[in-house]
């Protein structure tokens, strides 16, 4: 009989951590790894919470002060009324909440759709459609912009929030992201409502659809965040004053009181506050949906 193996006497055992998948990370990497995150979150939360900072502070603080000073002596909201009384920032924000919204409804219906016609359903000129979705993201939007606003204007849409939406109505990266997800479905699952007598819109509706929702969510994010911070193409498609979008509004604080920091940065902070409740609202769809359109490409 053999006898069983064992480690062998006075052996030490590896020194390390166990990270999330149950692999063991030395301490000094470990200690690297961490650095690098904080030195990431450093550099993309820092000037949010400068310019939140900023925004909280008296007309009697000093905000170039040296060294700096992140938080405000005598905090106050005086600077977010001021906003509200110099442009209509509540108008324009409801401008952009119109366009934001109208977005994320049809980049949910269409990217649902086309992302399911090029996953599941078997037509010619598929490979075709799904080359062009992906050559359409690596046309830059400057590129298209002088074409986009004849066709908007020969449509009769120009000046109007309609017009603001179209553009966008349907992203190619949302359609892509829809057809991973889709992908990730088993043929077996859709094949038994098949057998079942349900027809495409049922297996679409029924069984292909919920098994998305995490991509769905990350769709809407998407989609709610690029119409929201959208500065270029509604300044080019909007005239009337009355009809700004809140990106484009808030540019007059920075050319008529560019010299007040305080107010620039409260009107940053209404701008970017509706961004963080709806990924704060969404984020554990949004992780999972990463995780449904990665597995399979």
């Amino acid at each position: 009989m053999v006898p069983a193996t064992t480690p062998a006497a006075g052996r030490r055992p590896r020194r390390g951590v166990l990270d999330a998948d149950g692999r063991r990370v030395r301490v000094p990497e470990l200690v690297l790894r961490y650095l690098l995150l904080l030195a990431v979150l450093a550099i993309s939360v820092g000037p949010f919470l400068w310019q939140l900072s900023t925004s909280l502070k008296g007309p009697h603080e000093d905000i170039f002060s040296t060294p700096p000073s992140f938080l405000p002596q005598q905090p106050t909201l005086h600077n977010f009324g001021r906003v509200s009384e110099t442009i209509p920032v509540w108008d324009y924000a409801l401008n952009s909440l119109t366009v934001a919204v109208s977005s994320v409804v049809t980049n949910c219906v269409g990217a649902a759709l086309a992302g399911y016609a090029l996953a599941r359903l078997q037509h010619r000129g598929r490979r075709a459609l799904l080359l062009a979705f992906v050559l359409a993201m690596l046309v830059p939007v400057e590129g298209l912009i002088i074409a986009q606003f004849t066709f908007v204007r020969d449509l009769g849409l120009n000046n109007t929030l309609i017009g603001v939406l179209l553009p966008g109505s349907v992203g190619a990266l949302n359609v892509l992201l829809m057809r991973n997800a889709f992908r990730n479905l088993p043929n077996e699952v859709e094949e038994a409502a098949y057998m079942d007598g349900a027809n495409v819109w049922q297996r679409f509706w029924s069984i292909a659809l919920p098994s998305a929702r995490g991509t769905l969510a990350v769709v809407a994010i998407f989609a709610f965040m690029g119409a929201w911070d959208d500065f270029l193409w509604p300044l080019v498609v909007l005239s009337d004053p009355s009809k700004y979008t809140l990106t484009v509004g808030l540019n007059y604080l920075h050319g008529t009181f560019a010299n007040d920091e305080r107010l620039v940065a409260a009107g940053t902070i209404i701008a970017v506050a509706p961004l963080i409740v709806l990924f704060g609202a969404l984020q554990r769809y949004f992780f999972r949906g990463v995780g449904e359109g990665a597995v399979k490409g």
